[in-house]
């Protein structure tokens, strides 16, 4: 056994040892590869959702210096047809990038990576026969000449590199650069039976190419086949929720709300677990590294950025191009870039079919608030500061309260928002009710009795407060918003969540550019 080479199953062993979700279809998937021009792999999921975990299933299968049939008996990859002919049957070399990452940190990271395999490698074939001037590759080539044997590869974090070394070292270039010696190079299909990389980047863009491009891509934008096995379904989560008492919705309302691929409702898996383990729901990613960089990202304000996070952030979704991004975190360049990077990161999901981004869940939105607090964005923050009081003043039938504070968040969002339009009316509104996220599931033009509710307040599961149903007006008055949600029967469809709904008609007046609030409480018999 190695440090790089033969590792062993330790680390899937302990990863059973706790509560396990199966994920070992991911073997099928990556054992169809084998052999095969689509055998090298890199496969990239934001922080948290798993890839470790992953690599680490991968080695304790492939790994030939072990026997770990009693790890995967129970498991879903047992029972399919290449179980048997790829369990244990590999050489397999194991590296997590971040070991070097935290160790070294000038341009020679690379030279001392491949020094260091190269040395355990040739630790565990002692009688091949190498010359001194031989890289790890060559080494690997007269190994797999004289043995017979291929190696499966495994690189966990592949792009710790790109994302933590400093922008402007050359350190970026030679790795990618030592990548293609030991992956495009002539020889590589006689020494690797395949390859399995994982981190958060797609590999690394040279004008519009990628830099490996032998390698089949799966990524957060991308997850072709993989998708499955980015996070936790629906289903695994209702299961865990059911087997130890943890209330669904919550889980549901904290975590669930990206899709990947074709994959609708996907859970972040980590935060499933931990939530799980402490018996309450809260964000889990304040650990996770990633926040100074989001909030450097939005802090740079390419034109467009600032429109589309707030519009995010108050429940719609924005447009996006990821194809020009160069999978390189030191090279953003546009809003597009922006958008594309906390889609790998695990802030945004992605729709591929209508090319849409959108905050998932109310982990990922307190996360994305705290990152907009931290930027110079003073009127946005004000606003969903001033959302708890207005959320207050609403429940307490304030109407002159509720008329000033929506006075304030539209004086403070005409700069970023066209305020022409109903539409733009609703999105401010989403902003000032940014706090009852906590409380209510918020729902924008939600089918009512014979219309479209504009904003429409559920309250969430054991929140005991009214169902909110708010109507807008532009130069009409409230009442007729209030009259318009009784005549189109907008209660009828709500009572089922609540036993109570507070009415709340606003006008506004284009001349005066004032609103006028009125409220109404309506008890609903179910």
């Amino acid at each position: 056994m190695g440090i790089y080479i033969n590792i062993g199953n330790a680390g899937f062993r302990r990863i059973r040892n706790k509560e396990y979700i199966d994920k070992s279809g991911l073997i099928a998937a990556v054992n169809a590869t084998l052999f095969t021009e689509d055998c090298f792999s890199c496969v990239t999921r934001c922080r948290r959702f798993g890839k470790s975990m992953a690599a680490k299933m991968l080695c304790a299968y492939y790994d030939h210096s072990v026997d770990s049939r009693d790890l995967f008996a129970d498991l879903e990859i047992a029972g399919d047809p290449s179980f048997e002919k790829h369990l244990n049957k590999y050489p397999v070399i194991y590296l997590d990038l971040t070991s070097f990452v935290t160790r070294f940190h000038d341009d020679d990271i690379v030279e001392l990576l491949d020094s260091e395999l190269k040395a355990d490698v040739l630790e565990a074939y002692p009688d091949v026969k190498v010359r001194e001037t031989d890289d790890l590759m060559s080494c690997l080539i007269r190994i797999a000449a004289a043995t017979g044997e291929q190696f499966f590869f495994i690189i966990d974090e592949w792009d710790a590199i790109c994302r933590e070394l400093k922008p402007g070292t050359t350190a970026m270039d030679r790795y990618v650069n030592w990548l293609r010696r030991m992956f495009k190079e002539v020889n590589a299909s006689n020494v690797f039976a395949g390859v399995y990389m994982t981190g958060i980047l797609p590999v690394k863009k040279y004008k519009t190419e990628s830099a490996l491009n032998n390698f089949i891509e799966y990524s957060m934008v991308e997850p072709r086949r993989m998708a499955h096995f980015f996070g936790f379904t629906k289903d695994e989560v209702r299961a865990l929720a059911e087997k130890h008492g943890v209330d669904f919705d919550e889980l549901v309302k904290w975590y669930d709300g990206y899709q990947i691929g074709d994959e609708p409702s996907m859970f972040n898996p980590n935060s499933v677990i931990q939530a799980i383990d402490t018996g309450r729901c809260r964000s889990f990613w304040a650990s996770t590294g990633a926040f100074d960089a989001v909030a450097n990202y939005i802090h740079m304000n390419f034109e467009g950025l600032k429109d589309d996070i707030i519009k995010m952030l108050a429940g719609d979704r924005g447009k996006v191009n990821t194809t020009k991004f160069q999978n390189d975190m030191s090279i953003v360049r546009s809003r597009d870039d922006v958008l594309t990077v906390l889609i790998h990161l695990g802030y945004l999901s992605y729709n591929w079919r209508k090319k849409e981004c959108y905050i998932p869940n109310l982990e990922v939105e307190g996360e994305m608030s705290n990152a907009v607090e931290a930027t110079d964005w003073t009127n946005v923050v004000k606003a969903l500061q001033e959302s708890e009081e207005l959320l207050q003043s609403t429940l307490e039938g304030d109407c002159e309260a509720v008329a000033r504070g929506i006075d304030v968040a539209h004086d403070e969002n005409t700069s970023i928002l066209s305020y022409n339009n109903e539409n733009s009316l609703a999105c401010v509104l989403s902003i000032a009710y940014f706090y009852a996220r906590n409380d209510y599931v918020i729902h924008r033009e939600l089918a009512s009795g014979k219309g479209f509710a504009d904003l429409v307040l559920i309250p969430r599961k054991n929140v005991e407060s009214p169902a909110i149903v708010l109507e807008l007006k532009y130069d009409k008055n409230a009442d007729s918003a209030i009259d318009q949600i009784k005549r189109k029967q907008y209660p009828a469809k709500v009572a089922q969540h609540t036993g109570e709904l507070l009415l709340v008609g606003i006008n506004y007046d284009k001349e005066k550019k004032t609103h006028k609030c009125k409220m109404e409480r309506m008890k609903i018999e179910n």
